[in-house]
Formats: structure tokens, C-alpha cells, sequence
């Protein structure tokens, strides 16, 4: 099982109403193949009346294996069916800065 599909399993936890977990591991200075950055956009009525801060623990808690392990970075974006509708949306992450790796160039 790849580390993005173990992440798509254990999130249906949440019962969401929508799920997107994208490997951008292609996006950073990693080896090809590489399954090490993700971004999730999960939307569950687990999340109504959490901050925002409470979103990601329950999250975080329930990939804690991957992210001890292969998962370096983990862009969240947690919404409740009411903000979903509303049209909240992920934005896009970021480009890559290459970090140490491209200081050394």
C-alpha cells in the first residue's frame, strides 16, 4: 500500500463528505517517486464547532504512524460541510524553495 493510499484510508475515519490527499512530493527536492509531501483537503461534520487548531490535532492523531515515519510535510486544509458549501476552498501551496539544496548550488 502506498503512503498516500494509508493516508486516504485512515482520514475516511472522519466520514468526510470530500477527500483530497495529493502527493507534492514531486514539487520539492526529494527522489523521484518519492512519497514524502502532502496536501489534504478534508471536509467532515466531525469538524463542526472545532478550531482550527483541534481539526489538525484530530488529524495529525490519526496519521501519527506516517507522520513518524515517511511523511515530512503535511499541508491541511480542514472544513466543515457549512464552510464547504459556502465555498471554501485549499489554496494552492506554495512553490518549493529547494531549502538546503539549493543553497548549495
Amino acid at each position: 500500500m502506498t503512503t498516500q493510499s494509508a493516508i486516504e484510508e485512515k482520514l475516511r475515519a472522519l466520514q468526510p463528505q470530500f477527500l483530497r490527499v495529493e502527493n507534492e512530493s514531486h514539487r520539492h527536492n526529494v527522489p523521484p517517486g518519492s512519497e514524502s509531501h502532502f496536501k489534504v483537503t478534508v471536509v467532515s461534520p466531525r469538524f463542526d464547532g472545532e478550531p482550527l487548531l483541534a481539526r489538525h490535532r484530530m488529524v495529525n492523531e490519526i496519521l501519527r504512524e506516517e507522520l513518524r515515519g515517511a511523511v515530512h510535510a503535511l499541508a491541511l486544509h480542514t472544513m466543515t460541510p457549512r464552510e464547504w458549501d459556502d465555498g471554501a476552498r485549499a489554496a494552492d501551496s506554495p512553490p518549493c524553495l529547494g531549502g538546503s539544496a539549493a543553497d548549495a548550488k
